[in-house]
Parts: structure tokens; sequence; C-alpha cells
């Protein structure tokens, strides 16, 4: 599904309105569509509705009409003054002024105002505010937090910024919100964290505004539902056999071997034909003796230019399809990575693999760029400082846009970066991106990051586009982990992909 910036929803609105939707209209509806989902969750309570100087503002002020029409007691603040609100504002608080509502001023708002209050409507500002609340702003939003009270908000809490989902961190930043309900499409804001965090319940209403605008909005970021990849998910055929699924190639260490096993058997349940852990020769007794299905290749040599050049010499079997570099590799893996960028065929990139170029970030670089096949890169927030840190723009690294840095991340580096977190970014060189939102927190254990690179390896061995890959991979891991719940470890995950992805087939031959 598509994510809308601040600047392409403005485009949105503008366009609708263009079209011959009176701005009024688009406001009565954002307004109607607050109240049919306060009313769906509570029932009639007293209700304090903060209005904002702009739009969001007045999308507070139908609000108020609408639910004291309904019989609702309704009292509204307003920070700044009404008298100087404009356009499409302007007439929501004349409406409000005409059907005999009261407005109080910011600094009425006090203790006793919040305790004859149930329940808060926060449209004090919305996804277009980017800047630290002021302290009169943040003395009566921290009266509410302080009361406990459920906080309905329109389009985001105040104070989260809607391309980053960020809130200032020195400051109040924003209240937590029970319910958010925004218009057309979700922002980045409701995606990202601490935004995310923030928002609650997040219900995207439709106030008129037509799909048909999409197009020329230039749309490059998405959150990450099937509907983004599932058409490029690799289809099994009667007559295929394990060769046409493609072989998976897994670069495992000598010192930690469980990482690149998980690694394996991920790639092999999530269905490349064949699966092979190359490790060196003296570990190559461990491999065999934990894997069945799983094939082990020995790499001979002690040093690790000599292992480089026999797994580059290996590689040039044609029938090799895709290679993964990293889980429980060691220190020394850095040639072996280099070898494997001039294979000519996909390569993921974890762990280790990031580690060995952190003190020359460049030298991995410039092989990324000279590979003739997709890499994706699939960092931690730790990782990524320690791989990108050292090169990032002083004015990035101070961002808090974790959308913003891995975007970047991706066009400096040449690869699909996927940065990991609640929020994991999957960032495409050429500017796409996703979010993805369905991980749960019991996933952050050890090994899963090692079975999300098995995962991506064992789609490109099968022919999947990288970026397509890694965006499916990062659902189905998360879908996974929702799955099983509390108590997961990551031994469970890879016993868990067949069940996920049969239910995507099933849901995918129900909509055919």
């Amino acid at each position: 599904m598509e994510l809308l910036t601040v600047s392409q929803m403005s485009q949105a609105d503008a366009r609708t309105i263009a079209a011959g939707t009176p701005g009024t209209a688009l406001m009565a509806r954002a307004g109607q569509a607050v109240v049919d989902a306060m009313v769906t969750r509570w029932s009639p309570r007293r209700v304090l509705v903060l209005c904002g100087p702009g739009n969001n503002g007045g999308d507070g002020f139908v609000v108020a009409r609408l639910l004291a029409r309904l019989g609702w007691p309704v009292t509204v603040g307003v920070y700044g003054e009404a008298s100087r609100l404009k356009g499409v504002a302007a007439w929501a608080a004349g409406e409000w002024n005409s059907a005999g509502g009261q407005i109080l001023a910011w600094s009425d708002l006090t203790d006793e105002v919040i305790q004859k209050t149930d329940l808060v409507v926060d449209a004090v500002f919305g996804a277009g505010f980017a800047r630290p609340l002021d302290d009169d702003c943040c003395a009566v939003l921290q009266r509410v937090e302080r009361a406990g009270l459920p906080v309905v908000a329109v389009d985001v809490p105040s104070g989260v910024w809607g391309d980053s989902g960020w809130t200032d961190p020195d400051g109040l930043g924003a209240i937590q919100a029970d319910l958010t309900v925004t218009f057309f499409r979700k922002k980045p804001a409701h995606c990202l964290y601490p935004g995310r965090g923030l928002c609650g319940w997040v219900v995207v209403a439709d106030i008129g505004i037509k799909p048909a605008v999409l197009p020329s909005l230039s749309i490059d970021t998405f959150e990450n539902t099937p509907e983004l990849w599932w058409p490029h998910w690799p289809r099994q055929h009667e007559v295929g056999h394990k060769y046409t699924r493609g072989h998976a190639v897994v670069v495992g260490g000598g010192w930690m071997t469980g990482a690149a096993r998980l690694a394996a058997k991920a790639a092999a349940r999530v269905g490349a034909g064949l699966t092979t852990v190359a490790a060196p020769k003296v570990a190559w007794p461990v491999y065999a003796a934990a894997l069945d299905c799983i094939m082990v290749h020995a790499i001979e040599g002690i040093r690790p230019q000599a292992q480089a050049e026999h797994l580059a010499s290996w590689l040039n079997d044609p029938r090799l399809s895709a290679v993964l570099l990293g889980p429980g590799a060691g220190p020394e893996i850095a040639p072996s990575v280099l070898a494997a960028l001039e294979s000519a065929r996909p390569v993921v990139l974890d762990a280790d693999a990031l580690i060995a170029f952190a003190a020359d970030p460049d030298i991995l670089f410039r092989a990324i760029g000279d590979a003739a096949a997709p890499v994706v890169l699939t960092p931690h927030e730790g990782e990524f400082k320690r791989l990108f840190g050292p090169c990032m723009p002083d004015g990035l690294a101070l961002s808090q846009s974790k959308l913003e840095r891995a975007r970047w991340a991706a066009e400096t580096s040449g690869a699909i970066v996927l940065l990991k977190g609640a929020d994991t970014v999957i960032a495409h060189p050429d500017g796409r991106a996703a979010i993805n939102v369905n991980a749960p927190p019991w996933l952050g254990t050890a090994g899963a990051g090692d079975v999300l690179a098995g995962m991506i390896t064992g789609l490109l061995a099968q022919g999947m586009p990288a970026w397509s890959a890694a965006c499916a991979a990062t659902w189905v891991h998360g879908a996974a982990a929702q799955q099983f719940g509390l108590g997961l470890i990551a031994d469970d995950l890879p016993g868990l992909l067949p069940g996920v992805i049969q239910l995507l087939v099933q849901q995918a031959d129900a909509t055919d």
C-alpha cells in the first residue's frame, strides 16, 4: 500500500479540489470520518476538542460540531487565535460558532477543565508539522497526559513529524493516542517509530480523493504488504525440478556454525530447490553432522585469501544461483565477499560480511558497483552505524529519519539496504522504499536475522527480483513470528515458513 509524504498528500488534496471537489467538502468528510471512528468505540461522553491554527484544527471544529449534534457534551479549546484562521479552517470554525459552540482560549485549558473531560480529540497539528512543540502547547498536552485520558488524534498525534515519525526528544514529543484517524493513505509516520507507537490504532478513512491521482504523485514509499511483492513470488511448476527452483549457497564460518545452519534451513524452507553450506574444511564435519537435506561443501585453504580463491573457483558452477555471506563467518570474511561479488550472482551480505568493511566501506561499495548482479545488505542499527557512519554526511547522521538514512545508504552503496528493526526499512538504490509493520516484539531474538538473510537468499535463488525478495522475506519472517507467539526462538522460524506461504497461496487463489 502506498505511503504519502506530507507534500504528496497536499498534492492529492489540491488535485481533488481542482477537479471540482470543494475543500470544505473534504474537510467535512474528514471530520465525519473521525466521528464515525469515535462512535464505534465510545458511547457519548464529555469531549475536549483541541484545535490548532491550521487545517488540522479545522478538522477538529467539524468533529466538535458533529459530536454536539449527536448529543455529546463538547468543549473546544484553540491554540492561537481563532480569528486568525484562514481558508477552510476558518469556514469550519464559523460553522461551529453558527451552531452555538463556544471556544476556550488555550490559557483557559486548566487542570480543572481537563478533569471535567472524559475523552480528548487532538487536532492541534497534523503530519505537516515538523518542529518541536512550544512550551505553551506542551503544557496543555502534558495536562491531558497526566490525567490519563483516552486520546483520538486527527491525522497524527500533535508533535509527530509526518515524513519521519520522529518527535522532539528534548520536549514532550507527543502524547500517546489510543486512536488515530488519517485520510486517503497512511503517512510514513504511521509506520515508523516512535510515531507508530504513539498513534495507537490507525484508521485510514476515505474522504473522496480518488486513487486515480496516485500515479501523478511519483510515489516511492510503501507499507510492506503482500500486494507489493506477491506478483513476483516464485511459482512452482508441474514440470519443474530442484534445479529450476534454484541453488542457494550459504558461506559459513569455522567458529560459529549455528548461524549459517539457520540461514541454510530458511533458504530451503522458503523454496530453494537445493541449498549448500560452503564452509572451511576444518569445520566440514560439524556442518555435515548437523544437516540432512542441506549439502555441505568444504572450502580448501587456511588463510582467508586462499579460501576466497577456492570459493571464486567453485562459484563458477552455473548451477549455483545466489550466495549469502556473513552469518557466523568470522572477521576475516572480506576476501570471500569480494570473490562472491565477482561471481555474477545475487549476493546477500549480513553480519560479519558488513563489519569486515567498517574500516574502509569504499572497498565494498566499489565492488558492489562493479557487480553484475544485485546485492542486498541486511544491517541492524549497530552494523549500519559501523559500515555507513564514517561516510555519512553530518546532516544526515543527525537526522532522525530512518527512511532517509536507509535511502541514502542504498544510493551510496549501490545495494538494496534492509535496515532491520521493529520498523524495518527496505530501500532500493533507485529510491523505492518499503516499511515493514508486522514484526512482533518477540522476533527480537538471537539468530532471527540469520533466518531472514537465508530467506532472502532462497528467494533470490528462485529468480525473484532482489527488492521484492527482500520485502517478501521481511514480511513472511514477521508473519511466521506472529503465528508462533511468545517464546519464539530462531530455530522455530524455518519450520513456520511453509504454513505462512501456504496461506498466501490460498488467499491468492481465492482472489483469482
